[in-house]
């Protein structure tokens, strides 16, 4: 190889240092701007995630005490309707659950029937109540005691009385149970 051919082949080579130094300069500063994007990012995340989790607690709050105070009202007795939230698989997951005598209690195992009924009204009540934008609080509902014992009966008609008054709701409701029956009854005469 003569050096008229080295001397090519070498400035050959120092021109692609060269581009491949400028290369690199550019993928410095693309790693740089990206490393700078992802804490961006992390800090939106953490931010929309602790968002979240005060927006889960003041639900909670506002939920949970409807629902213990129309258990309580019914049944007079210290229940404490609480939601657990867990994340699970990057989702948060809710977990309904009463706690009595600072035991939590699965509802659906171990309490009554009626005590889940009652929950479930006071959930409803509580979604009409926190829905934005405001819905006319309105809930029409068939049987929704059912499983309510006949000593607790009373309790829920006042409690039924009660809660239309402080949330201005009117509540519609079909029940053959005399016992809860209140405000404008309309009777309906016998199919036979």
């Amino acid at each position: 190889m003569s050096l008229n051919e080295l001397h090519k082949k070498v400035e050959g080579w120092v021109q692609n240092k060269k581009l491949v130094c400028q290369q690199y300069k550019l993928e410095q500063e693309e790693l740089k701007n990206t490393k700078q994007h992802l804490i961006f990012i992390q800090n939106a995340q953490s931010l929309a995630q602790q968002t979240a989790e005060y927006i889960q607690n003041q639900a909670h709050n506002k939920v949970a005490r409807v629902v213990s105070k129309c258990l309580t009202a019914v049944f007079q007795k210290p229940y404490i309707f609480k939601i657990n939230f867990e994340k699970k698989r990057g989702k948060t997951e809710a977990n309904l659950v009463f706690e009595k005598n600072g035991v939590e209690v699965d509802p659906m195992s171990a309490s009554g029937g009626g005590i889940v009924d009652v929950a479930a009204f006071a959930l409803r009540l509580s979604c009409l109540i926190l829905s934005k934008p405001k819905l006319r609080r309105i809930l029409i509902m068939d049987e929704p005691f059912k499983f309510v014992s006949i000593k607790y009966r009373d309790n829920v008609r006042e409690m039924l009385e009660e809660l239309a008054e402080d949330f201005d709701v009117q509540i519609i409701m079909v029940t053959h149970i005399e016992e809860l029956q209140t405000g404008n009854v309309i009777r309906l005469p016998n199919p036979e």
